[in-house]
């Protein structure tokens, strides 16, 4: 198989597994352990390892940035509640604070490539001081941006901390000979890379992936990406406008309408959704990552 895909919690487990068998994401294993059970002879063959996965949207990111599916990378997004503003701010001393954990994967298995996310909070930058220096220690080269949702044409701000690692140039030649192994392919797959790109133009993201058949009939219809005037564009053209008590109007993402009454698994759908990163955002810094650091080493 492809890729690992590490889940704790039943329900975007299921989503992911449902994900895999509809090919959206790249194939895998799911496993739904606690990461601290995790051994690293049991992420031997994977060329990709997603922790801490969701509904995979960074797999899916990575399709669209152009990234295969059997180059190797290992991806994840620590739990922000440690370090959310809107949390209790225990920080470290929070027992969701998982990045010892993750870590401990990383210097045993050593992968040549890593992104991960965080909240742009200042504990959440604090967080990313402790996971630069520790990569650092190990032989890793660290980078990191501070983006937004509204940057791609959302219409909310989600800012988080964007970071990537490699483990220096040995990394690009890794990168290279998987690159070389997936070259040859038929007209079909490249055709299909194509649209995956082209989805980023229309900004799909982690719920496109729950409904994917309803986003191809908007597209047959013509709705996405229309030309009709809107404080937000793409994906999001579609936003519904709630009327709230400070008299202000707010969007929402389309089709995800903020009530559980009445819906089954409506409120674990909405948590993996809010918990998920936006796609279009994670692919533009997949993007610039492979487009100019790997092109500078030997």
């Amino acid at each position: 198989m492809t890729a690992y895909y590490n889940e704790w919690e039943r329900y975007p487990a299921a989503w992911l597994r449902n994900l895999i068998g509809d090919t959206k994401i790249a194939p895998g294993d799911v496993s739904e352990k606690d990461i601290k059970d995790i051994k690293a002879d049991e992420l031997k063959g994977y060329s990709q390892c997603h922790f801490f996965a969701g509904i995979g949207t960074w797999s899916y990111a990575l399709r669209l940035a152009g990234w295969e599916d059997e180059r190797e990378v290992w991806t994840g997004s620590c739990p922000c509640q440690p370090f959310s503003i809107a949390g209790k701010r225990r920080g470290t001393d929070d027992v969701r604070h998982l990045w010892p954990e993750w870590f401990r994967l990383i210097r045993e298995c050593r992968p040549g490539v890593i992104f991960g996310e965080q909240v742009a909070s200042r504990d959440g930058l604090a967080w990313f001081d402790i996971v630069s220096v520790n990569l650092e220690s190990a032989g890793y080269s660290v980078g990191a941006f501070d983006l937004c949702a509204s940057s791609v044409g959302a219409p909310h701000i989600r800012q988080r901390l964007y970071f990537v690692a490699h483990a220096e140039c040995r990394t690009t030649e890794r990168y290279r000979q998987s690159l070389a192994r997936t070259q040859g392919r038929d007209e079909s797959e490249s055709e299909e890379r194509e649209r995956l790109r082209n989805d980023i133009g229309n900004g799909s993201d982690s719920l496109i992936l729950a409904d994917s058949q309803d986003r191809g009939r908007q597209r047959d219809s013509g709705t996405l990406g229309s030309e009709r005037r809107s404080p937000t564009n793409g994906f999001w053209t579609d936003a519904k406008w709630l009327s709230c008590s400070d008299g202000k109007a707010r969007p929402t993402q389309p089709r995800v309408f903020p009530l559980a009454h009445g819906h089954p698994q409506r409120v674990a759908r909405l948590r993996a959704i809010g918990n998920a990163i936006v796609a279009p955002l994670a692919a533009a810094f997949i993007r610039a990552y492979m487009e100019s650091v790997i092109p500078l080493c030997p």
